[in-house]
Protein backbone atom coordinates (compact mmCIF):
# COMPACT_ATOMS: atom_id res chain seq x y z
CA UNK A 1 0.00 0.00 0.00
CA UNK A 2 1.33 3.40 -0.99
CA UNK A 3 1.37 6.44 1.22
CA UNK A 4 -1.49 7.93 -0.73
CA UNK A 5 -3.69 5.03 0.32
CA UNK A 6 -3.22 5.82 4.07
CA UNK A 7 -6.19 7.81 5.42
CA UNK A 8 -5.37 11.33 6.61
CA UNK A 9 -6.65 10.65 10.15
CA UNK A 10 -3.91 8.09 10.58
CA UNK A 11 -1.32 10.94 10.61
CA UNK A 12 -3.08 12.84 13.48
CA UNK A 13 -2.10 12.29 17.16
CA UNK A 14 -4.56 10.25 19.06
CA UNK A 15 -6.89 11.87 21.55
CA UNK A 16 -5.28 9.78 24.30
CA UNK A 17 -1.81 11.04 23.44
CA UNK A 18 1.26 9.15 22.32
CA UNK A 19 4.49 9.85 24.15
CA UNK A 20 6.61 8.20 21.47
CA UNK A 21 5.08 10.19 18.62
CA UNK A 22 4.59 13.56 20.39
CA UNK A 23 0.94 13.02 21.13
CA UNK A 24 -0.81 15.56 23.47
CA UNK A 25 -3.58 14.55 25.88
CA UNK A 26 -6.65 16.77 25.79
CA UNK A 27 -8.75 16.95 29.01
CA UNK A 28 -12.46 17.29 28.71
CA UNK A 29 -12.61 20.03 31.44
CA UNK A 30 -9.32 21.27 32.96
CA UNK A 31 -11.23 23.20 35.67
CA UNK A 32 -13.57 20.47 36.75
CA UNK A 33 -14.57 20.39 40.41
CA UNK A 34 -12.58 17.54 41.98
CA UNK A 35 -15.24 17.18 44.65
CA UNK A 36 -14.74 16.45 48.33
CA UNK A 37 -12.85 13.40 49.55
CA UNK A 38 -14.83 10.61 51.10
CA UNK A 39 -15.51 11.46 54.74
CA UNK A 40 -13.69 9.21 57.17
CA UNK A 41 -15.05 9.12 60.71
CA UNK A 42 -12.70 9.74 63.60
CA UNK A 43 -12.29 7.31 66.45
CA UNK A 44 -14.17 9.75 68.70
CA UNK A 45 -17.15 9.55 66.30
CA UNK A 46 -17.50 5.79 66.74
CA UNK A 47 -16.04 5.17 70.21
CA UNK A 48 -17.61 7.03 73.13
CA UNK A 49 -14.71 6.09 75.37
CA UNK A 50 -12.32 7.87 73.05
CA UNK A 51 -14.68 10.85 73.00
CA UNK A 52 -14.66 10.90 76.82
CA UNK A 53 -10.86 10.83 76.82
CA UNK A 54 -10.80 13.82 74.49
CA UNK A 55 -13.37 15.58 76.65
CA UNK A 56 -11.22 15.07 79.75
CA UNK A 57 -8.15 16.28 77.88
CA UNK A 58 -9.89 19.50 76.84
CA UNK A 59 -11.22 20.02 80.35
CA UNK A 60 -7.73 19.44 81.78
CA UNK A 61 -6.26 22.10 79.49
CA UNK A 62 -8.91 24.63 80.49
CA UNK A 63 -8.33 23.78 84.17
CA UNK A 64 -4.57 24.26 83.74
CA UNK A 65 -5.32 27.67 82.23
CA UNK A 66 -7.31 28.61 85.32
CA UNK A 67 -4.49 27.44 87.60
CA UNK A 68 -1.94 29.38 85.55
CA UNK A 69 -4.05 32.54 85.83
CA UNK A 70 -4.24 32.08 89.59
CA UNK A 71 -0.48 31.54 89.59
CA UNK A 72 -0.03 34.80 87.64
CA UNK A 73 -1.99 36.78 90.23
CA UNK A 74 -0.25 35.02 93.13
CA UNK A 75 3.19 35.74 91.64
CA UNK A 76 2.33 39.38 91.15
CA UNK A 77 1.18 39.76 94.75
CA UNK A 78 3.87 37.71 96.54
CA UNK A 79 7.15 38.02 94.60
CA UNK A 80 9.28 41.10 95.35
CA UNK A 81 10.21 43.31 92.41
CA UNK A 82 13.95 43.20 93.12
CA UNK A 83 14.30 39.42 93.58
CA UNK A 84 16.78 37.87 91.10
CA UNK A 85 16.99 34.12 90.42
CA UNK A 86 19.20 31.93 88.24
CA UNK A 87 17.30 30.03 85.55
CA UNK A 88 19.27 27.60 83.38
CA UNK A 89 20.10 28.26 80.55
CA UNK A 90 18.82 31.85 80.61
CA UNK A 91 20.94 33.02 83.51
CA UNK A 92 20.01 35.58 86.14
CA UNK A 93 16.56 37.03 85.59
CA UNK A 94 13.91 38.84 87.56
CA UNK A 95 11.88 36.26 89.46
CA UNK A 96 8.73 38.36 89.11
CA UNK A 97 9.06 38.90 85.34
CA UNK A 98 9.89 35.22 84.76
CA UNK A 99 6.93 34.02 86.82
CA UNK A 100 4.50 36.44 85.19
CA UNK A 101 5.64 35.53 81.69
CA UNK A 102 5.49 31.78 82.28
CA UNK A 103 2.10 31.76 84.00
CA UNK A 104 0.40 34.13 81.56
CA UNK A 105 1.88 32.25 78.60
CA UNK A 106 0.68 28.94 80.03
CA UNK A 107 -2.83 30.34 80.62
CA UNK A 108 -3.13 31.56 77.02
CA UNK A 109 -1.57 28.42 75.54
CA UNK A 110 -3.85 26.06 77.44
CA UNK A 111 -6.98 27.91 76.31
CA UNK A 112 -5.80 27.80 72.69
CA UNK A 113 -4.68 24.16 72.87
CA UNK A 114 -7.94 23.15 74.53
CA UNK A 115 -10.01 24.89 71.87
CA UNK A 116 -7.99 23.30 69.04
CA UNK A 117 -8.20 19.80 70.55
CA UNK A 118 -11.92 20.24 71.08
CA UNK A 119 -12.45 21.28 67.47
CA UNK A 120 -10.30 18.49 66.02
CA UNK A 121 -11.66 15.61 68.07
CA UNK A 122 -15.21 16.37 69.22
CA UNK A 123 -16.77 18.99 66.97
CA UNK A 124 -18.24 17.94 63.65
CA UNK A 125 -15.60 17.60 60.92
CA UNK A 126 -17.94 17.09 57.97
CA UNK A 127 -16.79 19.23 55.05
CA UNK A 128 -19.42 21.60 53.70
CA UNK A 129 -19.11 23.33 50.33
CA UNK A 130 -21.02 26.53 49.69
CA UNK A 131 -21.28 28.60 46.54
CA UNK A 132 -20.14 32.21 46.70
CA UNK A 133 -22.90 34.73 46.90
CA UNK A 134 -23.34 38.47 47.03
CA UNK A 135 -22.53 40.29 50.23
CA UNK A 136 -26.16 41.20 50.78
CA UNK A 137 -27.55 37.74 51.26
CA UNK A 138 -31.22 37.12 50.60
CA UNK A 139 -33.54 36.24 53.43
CA UNK A 140 -33.47 32.52 52.72
CA UNK A 141 -29.68 32.49 52.87
CA UNK A 142 -29.70 34.34 56.20
CA UNK A 143 -32.17 31.82 57.49
CA UNK A 144 -29.91 29.02 56.25
CA UNK A 145 -26.90 30.58 57.99
CA UNK A 146 -28.74 30.78 61.29
CA UNK A 147 -29.88 27.22 60.84
CA UNK A 148 -26.29 26.11 60.07
CA UNK A 149 -25.09 28.00 63.15
CA UNK A 150 -27.63 26.22 65.30
CA UNK A 151 -26.58 22.90 63.75
CA UNK A 152 -22.93 23.73 64.45
CA UNK A 153 -23.67 24.59 68.05
CA UNK A 154 -25.56 21.35 68.40
CA UNK A 155 -22.84 19.31 66.69
CA UNK A 156 -20.12 20.91 68.84
CA UNK A 157 -21.63 18.96 71.71
CA UNK A 158 -21.30 21.92 74.04
CA UNK A 159 -24.70 21.13 75.47
CA UNK A 160 -24.03 17.43 75.89
CA UNK A 161 -20.58 17.86 77.42
CA UNK A 162 -20.97 20.19 80.41
CA UNK A 163 -17.46 19.38 81.69
CA UNK A 164 -15.89 21.08 78.67
CA UNK A 165 -18.39 23.93 78.72
CA UNK A 166 -17.95 24.73 82.39
CA UNK A 167 -14.15 24.53 82.42
CA UNK A 168 -13.94 26.66 79.26
CA UNK A 169 -16.16 29.33 80.80
CA UNK A 170 -14.05 29.20 83.94
CA UNK A 171 -10.80 29.66 82.01
CA UNK A 172 -12.22 32.52 79.94
CA UNK A 173 -13.67 34.18 83.04
CA UNK A 174 -10.39 34.06 84.99
CA UNK A 175 -8.05 35.09 82.18
CA UNK A 176 -9.15 38.78 82.07
CA UNK A 177 -8.12 39.07 85.71
CA UNK A 178 -4.52 38.97 84.45
CA UNK A 179 -5.14 42.19 82.54
CA UNK A 180 -6.62 43.79 85.65
CA UNK A 181 -3.50 42.87 87.61
CA UNK A 182 -1.24 44.21 84.85
CA UNK A 183 -3.12 47.53 84.88
CA UNK A 184 -2.51 47.64 88.62
CA UNK A 185 1.22 47.51 87.78
CA UNK A 186 1.14 50.87 86.03
CA UNK A 187 2.81 52.09 89.19
CA UNK A 188 2.63 51.83 92.95
CA UNK A 189 0.11 53.98 94.74
CA UNK A 190 1.91 57.17 95.78
CA UNK A 191 0.24 57.24 99.21
CA UNK A 192 2.05 60.10 101.01
CA UNK A 193 5.49 59.45 99.48
CA UNK A 194 5.32 62.63 97.41
CA UNK A 195 4.77 64.67 100.57
CA UNK A 196 7.78 63.29 102.44
CA UNK A 197 11.55 63.11 101.98
CA UNK A 198 14.30 61.50 104.05
CA UNK A 199 14.96 64.78 105.84
CA UNK A 200 14.08 64.69 109.53
CA UNK A 201 14.88 66.57 112.71
CA UNK A 202 18.55 66.16 113.65
CA UNK A 203 19.84 64.99 110.27
CA UNK A 204 23.12 66.66 109.35
CA UNK A 205 23.63 68.55 106.10
CA UNK A 206 26.36 66.69 104.17
CA UNK A 207 28.41 68.52 101.54
CA UNK A 208 27.93 66.50 98.34
CA UNK A 209 31.45 67.40 97.13
CA UNK A 210 33.39 66.47 100.28
CA UNK A 211 30.92 64.06 101.94
CA UNK A 212 31.61 65.93 105.20
CA UNK A 213 29.07 67.59 107.52
CA UNK A 214 28.70 71.32 106.95
CA UNK A 215 29.52 73.95 109.54
CA UNK A 216 28.21 77.51 109.31
CA UNK A 217 31.70 78.79 108.62
CA UNK A 218 31.94 76.51 105.58
CA UNK A 219 29.25 78.57 103.83
CA UNK A 220 30.41 82.05 102.85
CA UNK A 221 28.33 84.91 101.49
CA UNK A 222 27.86 84.63 97.74
CA UNK A 223 28.66 80.93 97.53
CA UNK A 224 26.38 78.10 96.41
CA UNK A 225 26.79 74.74 98.16
CA UNK A 226 24.92 71.51 97.48
CA UNK A 227 23.99 69.18 100.32
CA UNK A 228 22.32 65.84 100.96
CA UNK A 229 20.91 64.28 104.14
CA UNK A 230 23.06 62.33 106.54
CA UNK A 231 22.90 58.56 106.02
CA UNK A 232 21.92 58.64 102.32
CA UNK A 233 24.56 56.51 100.59
CA UNK A 234 25.13 56.45 96.83
CA UNK A 235 25.24 52.65 96.72
CA UNK A 236 21.77 52.37 98.29
CA UNK A 237 19.20 50.83 95.95
CA UNK A 238 16.83 53.78 96.37
CA UNK A 239 19.48 56.49 96.29
CA UNK A 240 18.26 58.09 93.04
CA UNK A 241 14.66 58.10 94.23
CA UNK A 242 15.53 59.72 97.54
CA UNK A 243 18.09 62.27 96.32
CA UNK A 244 15.62 63.41 93.66
CA UNK A 245 13.48 64.74 96.51
CA UNK A 246 16.09 65.56 99.14
CA UNK A 247 18.78 67.46 97.19
CA UNK A 248 19.52 70.85 98.76
CA UNK A 249 21.24 74.05 97.74
CA UNK A 250 22.74 76.12 100.53
CA UNK A 251 23.25 79.88 100.17
CA UNK A 252 24.39 82.46 102.69
CA UNK A 253 22.72 85.88 102.48
CA UNK A 254 23.20 88.84 104.74
CA UNK A 255 20.26 88.65 107.19
CA UNK A 256 19.28 92.27 106.43
CA UNK A 257 18.91 91.32 102.73
CA UNK A 258 16.34 88.60 103.43
CA UNK A 259 12.88 90.00 102.67
CA UNK A 260 10.67 87.08 103.69
CA UNK A 261 10.04 86.82 107.45
CA UNK A 262 9.59 83.03 107.51
CA UNK A 263 12.71 82.52 105.42
CA UNK A 264 14.70 84.50 107.97
CA UNK A 265 13.24 82.50 110.86
CA UNK A 266 14.08 79.20 109.16
CA UNK A 267 17.63 80.21 108.34
CA UNK A 268 20.75 80.26 110.53
CA UNK A 269 22.77 83.46 110.48
CA UNK A 270 21.60 84.10 106.92
CA UNK A 271 22.27 80.52 105.72
CA UNK A 272 19.17 79.30 103.85
CA UNK A 273 18.47 75.81 102.55
CA UNK A 274 16.15 75.34 99.58
CA UNK A 275 15.19 72.36 97.43
CA UNK A 276 17.42 72.00 94.40
CA UNK A 277 14.59 70.50 92.33
CA UNK A 278 12.82 72.94 90.02
CA UNK A 279 9.06 73.01 90.45
CA UNK A 280 8.53 73.12 86.67
CA UNK A 281 9.75 69.76 85.34
CA UNK A 282 12.20 68.68 88.03
CA UNK A 283 15.53 69.84 86.59
CA UNK A 284 18.37 70.40 89.10
CA UNK A 285 18.94 74.11 89.71
CA UNK A 286 22.62 74.97 89.57
CA UNK A 287 23.08 78.62 88.50
CA UNK A 288 23.33 81.32 91.19
CA UNK A 289 23.69 85.08 90.81
CA UNK A 290 25.17 86.32 94.09
CA UNK A 291 24.38 90.03 93.65
CA UNK A 292 20.64 89.58 93.10
CA UNK A 293 20.38 86.25 95.00
CA UNK A 294 18.57 84.75 92.02
CA UNK A 295 18.91 81.08 91.03
CA UNK A 296 18.23 79.96 87.49
CA UNK A 297 17.04 76.59 86.24
CA UNK A 298 19.17 75.72 83.16
CA UNK A 299 16.38 73.77 81.44
CA UNK A 300 13.67 76.39 80.89
CA UNK A 301 15.10 79.46 82.62
CA UNK A 302 12.72 79.53 85.57
CA UNK A 303 14.18 82.06 87.99
CA UNK A 304 13.69 82.13 91.78
CA UNK A 305 14.56 84.87 94.27
CA UNK A 306 16.26 83.23 97.26
CA UNK A 307 16.10 86.45 99.26
CA UNK A 308 12.31 86.52 99.03
CA UNK A 309 11.08 83.03 99.87
CA UNK A 310 12.41 81.59 96.56
CA UNK A 311 9.36 82.91 94.75
CA UNK A 312 9.20 82.64 90.96
CA UNK A 313 10.14 85.88 89.21
CA UNK A 314 10.50 84.52 85.68
CA UNK A 315 9.82 81.41 83.63
CA UNK A 316 7.25 78.61 83.49
CA UNK A 317 7.61 77.32 87.07
CA UNK A 318 4.37 77.83 88.96
CA UNK A 319 5.49 77.48 92.58
CA UNK A 320 8.26 78.67 94.85
CA UNK A 321 11.03 76.32 95.91
CA UNK A 322 10.34 74.58 99.25
CA UNK A 323 12.59 75.71 102.11
CA UNK A 324 14.12 73.40 104.72
CA UNK A 325 14.32 74.73 108.24
CA UNK A 326 17.86 74.39 109.58
CA UNK A 327 19.85 75.06 112.74
CA UNK A 328 23.12 74.11 114.43
CA UNK A 329 23.61 71.15 116.81
CA UNK A 330 25.76 71.00 119.94
CA UNK A 331 28.82 70.03 117.88
CA UNK A 332 28.50 73.06 115.63
CA UNK A 333 27.22 71.26 112.51
CA UNK A 334 24.28 72.39 110.41
CA UNK A 335 21.27 70.14 110.86
CA UNK A 336 17.68 69.90 109.65
CA UNK A 337 14.93 70.81 112.08
CA UNK A 338 12.35 68.72 110.23
CA UNK A 339 11.21 67.80 106.74
CA UNK A 340 10.02 70.12 103.98
CA UNK A 341 6.55 71.44 104.75
CA UNK A 342 5.66 71.65 101.04
CA UNK A 343 5.97 68.79 98.53
CA UNK A 344 9.17 68.87 96.50
CA UNK A 345 9.41 68.98 92.71
CA UNK A 346 6.95 69.32 89.81
CA UNK A 347 3.58 67.83 88.87
CA UNK A 348 2.50 67.13 92.45
CA UNK A 349 0.48 70.32 92.58
CA UNK A 350 -1.65 69.27 89.60
CA UNK A 351 -2.36 65.88 91.18
CA UNK A 352 -3.69 67.35 94.43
Amino acid sequence: MSSQDIPEEKHLPSEQGDAHHGGVAVADDPFADPGLPVHKPRIQDIDERAAKRSERTVAMLFTLSMLATIGFITSFVTLPVDKIVFIFPIGKVSALNFALGMTLGAALFCIGAGAVHWARTLMSDVEVAAERHEIAAPAEVKAQVMSDFADGARESAIGRRPLIRNTMFGALALLPLSAVVILRDLGPLPEDKLRKTVWAKGKLLINTNTNEPLRPEDVVVGSLTFASPEGLEEDAHDFQTQIAKAALMIVRIQPEDIKDKRELEWSHEGIVAYSKICTHVGCPISLYEQQSHHVLCPCHQSTFDLSDGARVIFGPAGHALPQLRIGVNDEGFLEALGDFEEPVGPAFWERG
